[in-house]
């Protein structure tokens, strides 16, 4: 008999009652074939005795009897089926733990391939084969291999649960709609499994951009530290300039000091040894005279005494020394003098690394301006970049709208803050003239402009090649330590501040303070006119460079 005789035949093997392979099959008067002990549990639990199969009713209970040929058929059926589970047995793996072992195996338990949610079992690839091949246990549920099937069985009414209760969020079985959940809704498991599988998905993209975000943070963390840690080498750098030449400022006054002590010392030490070389002459020459003085004294001859007494009277006179003092210097003016200079010395240092640190500060408030066409002037020329502006020969054909300046040489920046911190930087370098600032969005921009903080500007500009003044009510003149050739414009908007530095030096020009800003601001240029050529530099706004 071939493999696939096998398989069709092998649903005569099973009992209709209990679907499984018969165990000590009866026959019935109609000659259909049960196990014992189902059809005798079936009849125990009915009036009436029917067959299951083709319903025919006995009047009385059939007395059952065990089918010989049939028995030895079903014994010879289950001997072949348990050779061919040993032989395959080998072939196929081992649950593995945490795995679903074969619920039906003895001995090694092998991995499962289907759970039945009818029969509560998981199945091998052997003993999957009559949920395969045979009528009755093909309609049985077979589901991936599970653990605790129990779970997946209603515990009130014993059925599979295939339902999802809406209304309590729960999964329930067949019967719980009719007996129950009367009026909630109910949709298949599959339908709730696919929605609650599309939220699933939509959390896990939502976590997915949480993480990408995150990732993207600590990209934004890791260099903002780097940038922390470059401007802290930077600044250390500095800071160790700073202080080297401190020190070697309070070093080389240290030397002028000592050198000035010493010098005095040694101005008094010759001094002292002048007065002691001319004295000690003039004891020798005392002491001379003295022995000339003692030899004529005991002279016998009144002719030489007399004779030579005159000549002594003669002597050369002496110097009087009661006056004469060696006056120590005064180191104490010295040593006052000296730490005078060195504090005016550390105190404009001071000052200068006070100025460029906060240089550096405000320059990381830098703001990309570029000049507004639309505001300019006809005579002004712009640069295509939008960065460099200067007085041009030709008037040119624009549009006199509101907007525009007309006719003051004189042209916004596209960009307006009305909060906030902004910086920019303008090159001024070989002009005579030029006017820098900010100016209030709804200044007068036709005919007359006079600048002042009343009327919306707060500038500071250059005239005559050294004349330097910022224009406030009263205007301020500004003494600059060498004329800048790159301005720096800083505004605080909310402390109401502008301030005007000289880059290079890394000075603070002017401040206006106070201020009270109600609208956008832009920044303002004017290049001024040419002055015969003189002026005819382009004012350039650049980028800024923080190593100041």
């Amino acid at each position: 008999m071939s493999a696939g005789s096998n398989l069709r035949s092998a649903d005569q093997f099973l009992c209709s009652i209990c679907l499984d392979v018969f165990t000590d099959p009866v026959s019935t008067p109609c000659g259909h074939n049960y196990c014992k002990t189902c059809i005798t549990h079936h009849w125990d639990d009915n009036v009436l005795y029917k067959c299951p199969m083709c319903q025919e009713t006995f009047n009385t209970r059939p007395q059952l009897k065990v089918n010989t040929l049939f028995r030895e058929m079903v014994s010879e059926f289950r001997r072949e089926a348990q050779q061919k589970s040993s032989s395959s047995s080998s072939e196929q793996q081992a649950a593995e733990p945490g795995g679903v072992p074969c619920d039906v195996c003895t001995g090694t338990r092998l991995k499962a391939l289907k759970s039945c949610l009818v029969c509560l079992l998981s199945y091998c690839e052997t003993h999957l084969e009559p949920h395969l091949t045979m009528s009755g246990l093909k309609r049985h549920q077979l589901v991936e291999p599970v653990e605790n099937l129990e779970d997946r069985i209603c515990t009130k009414h014993d059925k599979p649960l295939e339902l999802f209760c809406k209304t309590d969020q729960t999964c329930v079985c067949m019967l719980c709609p009719v007996l129950d959940h009367k009026t909630h809704e109910f949709v298949p498991l599959r339908e709730e499994y696919e929605g609650k599988k599309a939220e699933l998905q939509k959390t896990d993209a939502e976590i997915q951009q949480m993480i990408q975000k995150r990732r993207l943070k600590i990209q934004e963390i890791r260099e903002s530290l780097k940038i922390s840690n470059d401007a802290a080498d930077r600044e250390k750098a500095e800071g160790v300039q700073v202080f080297t030449d401190l020190k070697e400022s309070v070093e080389r006054r240290l030397k002028e000091f000592m050198k000035e002590m010493e010098d005095k010392q040694k101005t008094a030490e010759k001094q002292a040894e002048d007065f002691i070389k001319d004295l000690e002459q003039e004891i020798c020459e005392l002491k001379k005279r003295s022995s000339e003085v003692e030899q004529l004294s005991r002279s016998e001859d009144h002719l030489h005494l007399l004779q030579r007494f005159s000549s002594l009277e003669d002597a050369p006179p002496t110097k009087n020394w009661t006056e004469v003092r060696v006056h120590p210097p005064s180191h104490e003016e010295t040593v006052v003098r000296a730490v005078d200079q060195l504090e005016k010395n550390l105190t404009e240092k001071i000052k200068k690394l006070h100025a460029e640190v906060e240089l550096r500060r405000i320059q990381q408030f830098e703001a990309d301006v570029t000049l507004d066409p639309d505001t300019a002037n006809p005579w002004l020329i712009l640069s295509d970049d939008g960065k460099q502006v200067y007085l041009g020969d030709v008037e040119k054909n624009l549009p006199d709208n509101p907007e525009r300046f007309s006719p003051c040489p004189c042209v916004l920046g596209k960009q307006s803050f009305s909060s906030g911190r902004f910086y920019f930087e303008v090159q001024v370098k070989g002009k005579t003239e030029w006017t820098l600032g900010v100016a209030r969005e709804s200044i007068n921009r036709k005919g007359k402009i006079t600048l002042s903080p009343q009327n919306g500007y707060w500038t500071v500009w250059l005239r005559n090649g050294n004349e330097y003044e910022a224009i406030n009510d009263p205007s301020v003149l500004l003494h600059p330590s060498s004329p800048p050739e790159k301005l720096g414009v800083f505004v605080d908007y909310e402390e109401g501040l502008i301030s005007f530095h000289d880059v290079d030096a890394a000075a603070l020009l002017y401040s206006f303070t106070r201020c009270s800003f109600r609208e956008k601001l832009h920044p303002f240029f004017s290049p001024e006119p040419n002055d015969g050529g003189e002026n005819s530099a382009p004012l350039i706004i650049c980028p800024v460079n923080q190593a100041v």
